[in-house]
């Protein structure tokens, strides 16, 4: 569709825009109060994670505990919130390194092509060969259960996806008559590579940032659930849901509210992320 129908069937402004994307601008609405959260938790949740009050140990959800408490009498909201900076700032920066070192490698591996590309193309081949849930637990298994590592596997679950996206937009650009117009001025490859393949494949990479997002939430609540994670005290997604996991038949809020702050998260991601994925396909 066109966008001069687009416009003339649904208007301008910003509530034509929300008519004509309603998932995009629902799953930006609830990122941006996910970045509230982990900017300002105390905003959100005025009652400490770690205090502990044993009398009010596995209370159900009531006006003074929004969300319950849990098996020493944590507030499972106040832990749910606090948790939310934790677990999306593990993710969002697991990720972003990912998206660097594998965008960056992929770039001049399919750039440049030769010796450079066939090694590094059959070390991301062999990583992948791994599911990247399989990848996260032998890291984090054989380094152990620390911040550090998990941030470590979290980033080299992803890169290779990084790598490939990286690597074939570099190939499909550089033989175009742009990059030869720059060689023939004289201008060195890996200048042409900095200067002008950067922004042809920095948006796709932007755009694969969102559609992994929520995946690699859910493997970083699943290595907190196996308990190599976040190690307690400190309140996080996955940890909280192995917490809870023995009190499911008679405290279930423990468990319910931490995985529906990981759905509602991913759900928000993958709507965000598939609109840009279509203007992305569309430019």
């Amino acid at each position: 569709m066109s966008d001069t129908v687009i416009r003339t069937r649904y208007g301008t402004g910003l509530s034509a825009r929300i008519r004509r994307e309603p998932g995009l601008w629902l799953g930006l609405a609830v990122m941006a109060l996910l970045l509230l959260i982990c900017l300002f938790p105390g905003l959100f949740a005025t009652a400490s994670p770690f205090e502990i009050d044993t009398a009010a140990a596995l209370q159900g959800p009531s006006a003074q505990h929004w969300f319950g408490t849990d098996d020493v009498g944590r507030d499972t909201y106040s832990r749910v919130i606090h948790g939310a900076r934790v677990t999306l700032s593990i993710c969002a920066g697991s990720l972003l390194i990912s998206a660097l070192v594998g965008g960056a490698l992929g770039m001049v591996s399919g750039f440049f092509g030769g010796l450079v590309d066939q090694v590094l193309g059959r070390l991301v081949d062999v990583m992948l060969s791994f599911p990247p849930i399989v990848l996260g637990i032998i890291i984090t298994g054989v380094l152990g259960p620390e911040l550090q590592n998990l941030i470590l596997a979290l980033s080299v679950v992803y890169m290779p996806v990084f790598f490939r996206i990286a690597r074939a937009g570099s190939m499909a650009q550089a033989n175009l008559s742009y990059v030869e117009a720059a060689r023939s001025v004289g201008l060195r490859e890996s200048t042409i590579l900095r200067r002008h393949l950067v922004r042809n494949v920095a948006p796709l990479l932007m755009t694969q940032y969102m559609i992994l997002f929520p995946l690699i939430l859910q493997i970083q609540a699943a290595l907190g659930f196996l308990g190599l994670g976040v190690q307690p005290p400190t309140p996080d997604w996955g940890a909280l849901l192995e917490q809870g996991k023995d009190y499911i038949l008679f405290a279930p809020w423990m468990s319910v509210f931490p995985g529906l702050a990981v759905l509602l998260t991913a759900f928000a991601l993958i709507l965000v992320g598939r609109a840009l994925q279509g203007r992305i396909d569309s430019r």
